[in-house]
């Protein structure tokens, strides 16, 4: 039996412009988009926003869910469903979780048993449809660790997984080139003392020669070997965006400097940076804002990482900050762009034959406000 649903009365942001009309849904897919109101509705939106459901990449929210306090673990299923609440409810319909993969010294033992049971808890939930936001793996692979080619190995054989990052946070690396930046961030922070920090670089950069440029190449080489998506992170020069490309990299996460945001976009990587950084009006550790990509024509994608409801603040702050951009554009950053580079040709975009993945969406004094959210066609919040 066919099913039909009919949105009325919407501010439609479709790939290319902003429509006052209606859209028809039928089982679960987008059938039609009207220019004019239609006399029957399902769905009366009173004339607010009717937008595709967002397109989440690379977010460890869910970690919080799990460890919300210094040595308090949650049970992994009930972190997963807050985290869902809040993903839902932040206008998220498709989230790639991001777990870690690697561990120090200080961490051994209890990060591995979190990834078994986060993505257990992934596996079990999906086949259980019990989620409003549709979840996948995004493996975020801290190459000096000794572990980590053995657990990303171990992830990858459970068919969970289907976007890997190599990333490298040792001190006069990537994130932080710049030692004296490193000294500077972690000092401020007041995590350890200065002699401390002294012995912790060095340590640190000792397991980066042990361990990182033979943890890229197994990796890099299982993901070709796989077919999974490969992001590279925290680029900071053309030389990192060249390594990047030469390992088959897709997507460009979070790159430092305009000169390796500018590399990898003219290189055809998609260039991702985050939501937080656009809304705060810069980055918190010191490096390239948002803003100044998108200004630069290089933003391809947008995440949301630590703040679930920064993704939908940022696709409405984006033409504000970078004038010439609309707020179509802006959405396809956050939407159709993610959905597109992760071979998602199904969703992220409002037109005909695509998912019914909708949200409605008020401005209050300016701030998007999510009301509702349906995914392929039924209502999830």
């Amino acid at each position: 039996m066919t099913k039909e649903r009919i949105f009325n009365n919407a501010k439609i942001v479709t790939a290319d412009e902003t429509i006052e009309g209606s859209v028809l849904v039928r089982d679960g897919q987008i059938a039609d988009i009207s220019a004019t109101p239609t006399a029957k509705a399902d769905v009366d939106l009173e004339g607010a926003y009717l937008l595709p459901g967002l397109v989440e990449l690379h977010t460890d929210h869910l970690e919080s869910h799990y460890r919300p306090r210094p040595g308090v673990s949650w049970p992994a299923i009930g972190a997963l469903l807050a985290h869902d609440a809040q993903i839902a409810a932040a206008g998220i319909t498709t989230v790639f979780d991001a777990l870690r993969a690697g561990t120090f010294d200080s961490e051994a033992g209890g990060l591995r048993r979190a990834n078994d049971q986060l993505s257990n808890a992934i596996s079990e939930a999906r086949a259980a449809s019990i989620l409003r936001a549709d979840h996948r793996v995004h493996l975020r692979c801290e190459l000096p660790c000794p572990d980590t080619f053995d657990t990303v190995e171990e992830l990858v054989e459970r068919g969970l997984v289907e976007l890997l990052s190599v990333m490298d946070h040792t001190p006069g690396e990537r994130q932080f080139v710049s030692i004296d930046k490193f000294r500077e961030y972690y000092l401020g922070k007041g995590i350890m003392s200065p002699e401390r920090l002294e012995i912790f670089i060095g340590e640190r950069r000792e397991l980066n020669q042990l361990h990182s440029e033979r943890n890229r190449r197994a990796i890099v080489n299982l993901a070709a070997s796989r077919g999974l998506k490969l992001a590279s992170h925290d680029d900071a020069t053309e030389t990192h965006v060249a390594e990047a490309i030469a390992d088959g990299v897709s997507i460009a996460e979070f790159p430092t400097t305009e000169n390796a945001a500018r590399a990898a976009h003219e290189s055809g990587l998609a260039v991702l940076m985050g939501a937080p950084n656009l809304v705060r009006g810069g980055s918190h550790s010191g490096n390239i804002p948002t803003a100044d990509v998108a200004k630069a024509g290089c933003l391809d994608l947008m995440s949301s990482d630590y703040v679930p409801a920064s993704l939908l603040h940022a696709a409405f702050a984006l033409p504000d900050n970078a004038p010439g951009i609309s707020l179509p554009e802006a959405v396809n950053v956050v939407s159709r762009n993610p959905a597109r580079v992760m071979g998602l040709d199904d969703r992220g975009e409002i037109a005909a034959g695509k998912r019914a993945d909708l949200i409605e969406v008020r401005l209050v004094d300016k701030h998007p406000v999510v009301r509702s959210v349906w995914r392929a066609g039924e209502r999830v919040l």
